[in-house]
């Protein structure tokens, strides 16, 4: 067989790995690339396959940077299958639409606005294009293996990070490569604790978290101090969030708190068409997390959700203390833009920062103390106060990651460190050569392998 690693090698964005043996050739994710100008600039550069001969996708979960490139793929001529579990598809879904419409939105304002290099702008998709992708959706359980063809079978086992997310076991002739996806947290809010792999020949494994330990954080208390201070300022406390688990998992903890009476009654905002659409999953995939129909109701009872962009200005302009969740996490694009080009440079506004904050994003440029950052064409100055709570996040920390080999009855032939930043992917390669004596190695991006 033969690899080609056509994304998240060395960077942490751009899932893509190209497998071909002699009969077949398929992707294991197809995701775009965030952060930096260069890393997003690669979502627009020719992609060195040929789409058409591609047999099959296989998608570990629904994330943006494992899914976000299908439409594009599409376009490119492929027409085959796209496997993954039915909560995985269904998030995929709102993302892709989701992501389609923000670039059709966004080449419009470019155009109207004028701040694009490109005359006209175009968007990298359509809303048309997404929905042909999904038309090629194909649901396959998790934990049974499915036999794809004579020579080659795949089976996905549940890791925790968001709900659907799996690890993809592939088996031909007997070799079992395994891709790990983002692996979750043993002591998630909402998500049961990963599966491990038993065996595996050769070893795909992420690295986000390579080089970190979460820190131990009261959340209840953090989440609890801010609310107080905003009500306090009579501002708003805005929080950029993933749609996916961890909008959910702030929107857990404020209700808890609130029905615990430990903060004063403030209107809460859920603006994430995205975040909505996710809540209806949790409401139909109870087995896949811990909270039940009753806990998942009352949640949902505490918020206003914001559906129409005309109530995102709505909100902007209530008057006193308020709290809004929005999309992005790592404020590349969303709602959240436009809370914080109206909102980030009062004094009064309380910014927090919950999880992983890219290389090159405005979150992390929050992060690391900028006093202004640029959203559509213009900088925002930064007056307001920057929090960051890194406990929330839903990707498992080295130890996690570790432990997660721990059941493999032997070394792996190979093992690939992936989806991670270069020095996190450095010290995981190195930990798991100290913990396991396994050596690793970190594929450059476009690197061919044969095994």
């Amino acid at each position: 067989m033969e690899i080609q690693f056509l994304g998240a090698a060395e960077t942490v964005t751009g899932s893509k790995y190209l497998i071909k043996n002699e009969n077949e050739q398929f992707l294991v994710d197809c995701g775009l690339f965030q952060g930096v100008k260069k890393l997003r600039q690669m979502n627009w550069e020719y992609l060195p396959i040929q789409a058409e001969h591609l047999d099959a996708v296989f998608l570990t979960h629904g994330h943006l940077d494992h899914v976000g490139y299908l439409p594009k793929l599409i376009k490119m001529g492929f027409k085959g299958p796209i496997y993954g579990t039915e909560p995985t598809l269904k998030i995929a879904e709102i993302i892709l639409e989701d992501s389609a419409k923000i670039q059709e939105e966004e080449a419009e304002r470019a155009n109207k606005e004028e701040y694009s290099k490109h005359s006209p702008a175009e968007p990298l998709y359509t809303i048309k294009d997404a929905e042909k992708a999904i038309s090629y959706f194909k649901v396959v359980p998790e934990g049974s293996w499915f036999d794809f063809s004579a020579d080659l079978k795949f089976r996905f086992q549940t890791v925790g990070h968001i709900i659907g997310a799996c690890f993809l076991e592939i088996e031909f002739k007997g070799k079992i490569l395994v891709f790990s996806g983002d692996i979750g947290r043993a002591d998630d809010l909402l998500m049961y604790p990963p599966k491990k792999p038993k065996h595996a020949d050769i070893l795909f494994m992420e690295s986000t978290y390579g080089n970190r330990h979460h820190i131990e954080e009261d959340v209840e208390q953090i989440l609890q101090d801010l609310v107080v201070d905003t009500v306090n300022k009579g501002g708003a406390l805005i929080i950029p969030s993933f749609a996916v688990e961890r909008a959910q998992t702030i929107m857990y903890l404020l209700w808890k708190l609130a029905s615990k009476g430990k903060i004063p009654k403030i209107p809460m905002f859920l603006d994430s068409p995205m975040g909505a659409g996710v809540l209806k999953i949790f409401e139909q995939f109870e087995e896949w997390h811990k909270l039940d129909k009753m806990e998942v109701y009352q949640m949902v009872e505490q918020f206003t959700v914001v559906q129409e962009f005309r109530e995102t200005w709505e909100v902007i302009d209530l008057k006193g203390p308020k709290i809004v969740i929005a999309g992005s996490g790592m404020l590349t694009g969303g709602r959240v833009l436009t809370y914080l080009k109206q909102l980030l440079q009062k004094d009064s506004t309380n910014v927090l920062l919950v999880g992983y904050q890219a290389e090159g994003t405005r979150g992390r440029y929050l992060l690391e103390g900028a006093d202004e950052i640029k959203i559509y064409g213009k900088y925002i100055p930064v007056n307001a106060t920057i929090h960051s709570c890194n406990s929330l996040s839903a990707h498992g920390d080295q130890q996690d990651l570790l432990d997660w080999l721990s059941d493999l009855d032997q070394a792996p032939e190979k093992i690939y460190i992936i989806h991670g930043e270069l020095c996190a992917a450095d010290e995981m390669r190195r930990k798991i050569r100290d913990v396991y004596g396994w050596e690793a190695t970190i594929p450059q991006l476009y690197q061919i392998d044969e095994f």
